[in-house]
């Protein structure tokens, strides 16, 4: 077996560790390097295996609780895990039962159960496959998945989670009048979703410019607050930064302020990229002064809403920072709004499906300011049903719709305006 094949594995061994052992996000592990040793091949593959382990992890347990009378150490069960996964949709028996046997083989202190992992694979092997379809689209953990039934019923909330069982397609946000030299479906909204997967910086057109990823959903705020050229907007919390391009894009002068330094460098480096300009700035959204024409506050959240493309969320998160958030979004909304010009617009958004981080927020920004108003006008774009619309005039998208399309994240936006 090729090292690489065992490299990729036992990567995806690792960083399924890290999540469900460590509760750390994908996004941290990698981030602090933990694939940086493989070439770019293993560490997307390795990528893709733990996150679809995650994604199917509700069923590779149910498969495997037969045949384990007790729950394996933490690498053990992930190994099996995995192979669980692997075996289901459709890998060689052969290839997989033996690299899960010689990576567990080779780890010194569970190296005694390699004849479990090739008694329990082999008998996965034989019946998985069949029995895999079958069962349910795995559900959200109970902190999570209770308060979202309160919110939405439990018929949506299963709709969402066959859509965060699906997983996510790559979408593309272009520059006005860029051509898209590449398959994909045009969306309701103006984005396209590409048909098949494939290297990013692969795909035709990259290196020129004229686009950058961004998932439909993302891509309605700055849509709903319909920047003008020579606009002064502020982005706060702009990083990663596929709203600030959209804003640059329309000719707004762009200041994009976010905490994180190097969060911000990816931004740099699509600006770079795609030959577009904005100020950026690394500052506190809580501290920072000036006054603006229109306000983009993409506030930081629980990214419940991203989950069909994050499946570890559920699994490294249990709630707890949520009330954090929750006040932090208050305070940030009542900063922004003081540094907004008289007849401006500020558009809040999250990336969250609970309530209190959109509707609610919202709700109390209005009783609280009473030169605040809702803008139900701005919502008028393209795409968006009117059943998307919420009582207080705010848009929910969630991952349910556009099943025929393949979903969307879940984000919740409205368009506030100051009186003059």
């Amino acid at each position: 077996m090729a090292d690489t094949d065992l490299g990729a594995r036992r990567s995806a061994i690792y960083l399924l560790d890290q999540v469900l052992g460590e509760r750390r996000l994908l996004s941290e592990c990698l981030g602090a390097g933990a694939l940086d040793r493989l070439p770019p091949q293993d560490r997307a593959r390795a990528q893709r295996l733990a996150t679809e382990t995650l994604r199917g992890l509700e069923r590779a347990d149910r498969l495997l609780h037969k045949h384990l009378r007790k729950k394996p150490p933490l690498t053990v069960h992930n190994a099996l895990r995995l192979g669980t996964v692997e075996l289901c949709q459709g890998e060689a028996a052969h290839g997989v039962v033996n690299a899960m046997v010689q990576i567990i083989s080779g780890n010194k202190r569970n190296g005694h159960l390699k004849g479990l992992v090739n008694a329990v694979l082999r008998k996965i092997a034989a019946e998985g496959p069949a029995a895999w379809p079958e069962l349910r689209a795995p559900r959200l953990p109970k902190w999570l998945r209770t308060p979202l039934v309160q919110a939405w019923g439990a018929e949506s909330v299963g709709a969402m989670e066959k859509a965060h069982f699906t997983g996510a397609a790559l979408d593309i946000t272009s520059k006005p009048g860029a051509e898209l030299a590449f398959d994909g479906q045009d969306l309701p909204t103006g984005s396209r979703r590409l048909i098949s997967g494939g290297q990013v910086s692969g795909l035709a057109g990259y290196d020129a410019g004229g686009w950058w990823v961004q998932d439909a959903a993302a891509a309605v705020p700055v849509q709903v607050l319909a920047p003008k050229p020579g606009e002064k907007i502020l982005d706060l919390c702009a990083a990663p930064g596929g709203k600030t391009l959209q804003l640059a894009a329309a000719g707004a002068d762009v200041v994009a302020l976010d905490v994180s330094e190097s969060r911000l460098k990816r931004l740099h480096e699509n600006l770079e990229r795609t030959e577009l300009k904005a100020e950026v700035v690394v500052g506190d959204a809580l501290t920072h002064q000036g006054q603006y024409d229109a306000i983009l506050l993409d506030a930081p959240c629980s990214a419940t809403g991203t989950i069909r493309r994050h499946p570890d969320l559920p699994h490294a998160k249990d709630g707890s920072d949520f009330g954090g958030l929750i006040d932090l979004q208050s305070r940030m909304l009542a900063q922004a709004w003081t540094l907004l010009k008289p007849g401006g617009r500020l558009v809040f958004c999250t990336c969250s499906l609970l309530p209190d981080e959109g509707e609610v927020q919202v709700e109390e920004a209005l009783a609280a300011n009473k030169d605040m108003q809702i803008d139900r006008a701005a919502l008028d774009i393209s795409g968006i049903e009117s059943d998307w619309i919420t009582e207080e005039g705010g848009l929910r998208l969630r991952p349910d719709y556009w099943p025929e399309l393949g979903g969307m994240d879940g984000f919740y936006i409205a368009c506030l305006r100051k009186d003059v």
